[in-house]
């Protein structure tokens, strides 16, 4: 996932936007543009923060990396959603695998803030 879809992501359930971030593992790939930037219209994930607040955005930067493994935490209702394999899984309660959720979370506990790993929606470790 690159950190540019950040600007697009908000929460399918209650719609708050924007998510917060924890990136447990990312590589760096040959990447250029000649985009006109800053490349996000509202929120620079890379930078977390408005767009309007952050002079000389790093943008050359930030698209070199993809993030691998990571965690889009929703601070308006509390769920969390996995990034696995590069892709975010950004799935309502009902359509999501308890078994695998809890997987990931006990793999990561040690990477993820306490809101995720013990109160986070809809499984934790609690």
């Amino acid at each position: 996932m690159k950190y540019r879809l950040m600007d697009l992501l908000a929460c399918p359930i209650c719609k708050h936007f924007p998510l917060e971030l924890t990136v447990i593992s990312s590589k760096k790939m040959e990447r250029t543009t000649d985009e006109k930037k800053p490349l996000c219209e509202l929120y620079c994930a890379y930078k977390q923060g408005n767009v309007k607040d952050i002079q000389n955005p790093p943008c050359d930067e930030c698209i070199t990396y993809e993030i691998e493994e990571g965690v889009l935490y929703c601070p308006s209702c509390g769920r969390w959603y996995p990034i696995i394999d590069e892709i975010p899984r950004m799935l309502p309660d009902n359509l999501r695998n308890k078994d695998e959720d809890i997987n990931f979370l006990k793999k990561n506990k040690d990477k993820l803030s306490s809101k995720i790993v013990e109160k986070g929606l809809p499984f934790n470790l609690s």
